[in-house]
């Protein structure tokens, strides 16, 4: 899609009585977030999905009538029709639905007519949205703002990340991806930071910031960004002035600043100042990058009127989020961490909380999925250095994640930028799965840490490895 051919705002749906909402794709972490809020709210929700699923399981113990496989008839008697990227538009489901004059909406557009309904507070940004989302949630709750939530990961002893409060607050993760942050009415946003990605919607990087910041200009609340963050230094720059916008970060300019990362047994401690005053966290997740996302979300709770010590003494129960940094057991005496991590900062990020785990007495092998034939294309050569603190490397084919695949586009072409930026480096090409199982089995110690990354099926690589013992 090209940049100046954004996504444009659908109509709003009202939401104020009951509905009947059918939602195509509905086990999808996205569109199950969506669906769990409406039938929360007391719509009539039904759904369809080709495969059955733990989120299956839970939505239709919520309510939502679902059915496995796709038919037209479903659609039958809806009052509207919601649909998420990865659904063809040629879906039967939706198709009858504009045949039968039924409106459908795009899950951005039934995200704006949720944030239409209630404050909305976005949570937008290239890493760390998911967990900032999350947190920023469980402290408003703690707090009593009692907000509902959408949120695009399962929350670890949760699940499916949509939950209804009393209707006056709502927290919702804001993707840029696909254009969604384009048309949500938001009234407070936070920024985590900008990054080079979706080149294939926005084509440049300036189109991409140029997003974020008609989302911050838009907005009419509080507005928190990352004043470390080099994407978006011009952002910060231009509302230096403006009082509805506080900074997080690193930086003794950060209107709230960490301080000190500490490492810990159960995740990280760590110290924020506001107002020149110290408030100590302690943070059941790992990584100085958490620490930020922590901060960002203790830098809007703030803005929405929250006592700095209670947003800190909120996060000590935080369950976390699934897929991020997920502990998922041991395999010949070494650790076994599971995350969705994809781009290179957030690569680097993930084996840095790997190297300060205090069961990392070992090495770290890092196995990486590359995601999306567009994305490798143009990007590649971006991954050559953040592998860097591993001692061994695995990289796998790219997963497609819905694209086209691209010819002479393969993983073996970031094992290239990485044997180019680093000849002496350890690096494995395994295409196949079996091929990645034996590049780890075979090297593997009591004392390393193994984290396999990446946003496609090699969530179950963990499971894998598991199996070659057995």
């Amino acid at each position: 899609m090209l940049s100046s051919a954004r996504r444009q705002p659908e109509p709003i749906v009202s939401l104020a009585s009951p509905l009947h909402c059918h939602v195509v794709g509905v086990g999808g972490p996205g569109m199950s977030a969506i669906a769990l809020l409406l039938v929360q709210m007391g719509h009539r929700v039904t759904g369809s999905d080709l495969l059955d699923s733990g989120v299956i399981a839970q939505l239709r113990r919520a309510g939502v009538g679902i059915t496995i496989g796709h038919d037209a008839a479903l659609v039958r008697g809806a009052d509207v029709v919601t649909y998420s990227t990865a659904i063809p538009v040629e879906n039967v489901e939706i198709a009858e639905a504009h045949r039968l004059g039924i409106p459908v909406r795009h899950r951005s557009g039934m995200l704006a007519s949720l944030c239409a309904s209630t404050r909305a507070v976005g949570v937008a940004g290239t890493h760390g949205k998911t967990t900032t989302s999350a947190l920023l949630a469980t402290i408003l709750d703690a707090a009593g703002q009692q907000p509902s939530s959408i949120i695009g990961a399962e929350l670890l002893g949760i699940g499916v990340g949509g939950s209804h409060g009393d209707g006056s607050l709502l927290v919702i993760e804001s993707d840029e991806s696909d254009g969604t942050l384009d048309v949500l009415p938001l009234e407070s946003l936070i920024v985590t930071n900008i990054d080079v990605d979706h080149l294939d919607y926005f084509e440049t990087f300036d189109a991409l910031k140029q997003c974020f910041a008609d989302a911050v200009s838009r907005t009419s609340g509080a507005v928190v960004l990352n004043v470390d963050d080099a994407g978006s230094a011009n952002l910060v720059q231009a509302t230096a002035h403006n009082s509805r916008v506080s900074t997080f970060g690193t930086s003794p300019k950060a209107t709230v600043r960490v301080a000190t990362v500490i490492p810990t047994a159960r995740g990280v401690d760590v110290h924020l100042v506001i107002d020149s005053v110290e408030y100590q966290c302690q943070l059941p997740l790992r990584g100085d990058h958490n620490a930020l996302n922590l901060a960002a979300a203790v830098a809007m709770a703030v803005q929405l009127g929250v006592e700095p010590q209670l947003a800190c003494d909120a996060v000590l129960s935080f369950g976390g989020v699934a897929r991020r940094f997920t502990e998922r057991g041991h395999y010949l005496g070494a650790l076994l961490v599971d995350d969705y991590a994809h781009l290179p900062a957030e690569i680097e990020a993930a084996i840095a909380a790997v190297r300060s785990h205090p069961e990392a007495t070992g090495r770290t092998v890092a196995v990486f999925q590359p995601n999306r034939y567009h994305r490798i294309a143009a990007m590649a050569d971006a991954y050559a250095n953040c592998f860097a603190a591993a001692d061994r490397v695995v990289i796998t084919d790219v997963y497609a994640s819905g694209t086209e695949k691209i010819d002479g586009v393969t993983g073996e072409l970031v094992v290239n930028a990485i044997r180019s930026a680093h000849p002496k480096a350890d690096v494995v090409w395994a295409p196949s799965r079996r091929d990645t199982v034996a590049a780890v089995n075979d090297w593997l110690q009591s004392g390393d840490v193994c984290i396999s990354m990446g946003c496609g099926d090699i969530e179950s690589f963990p499971d894998d490895l598991m199996k070659a013992q057995s």
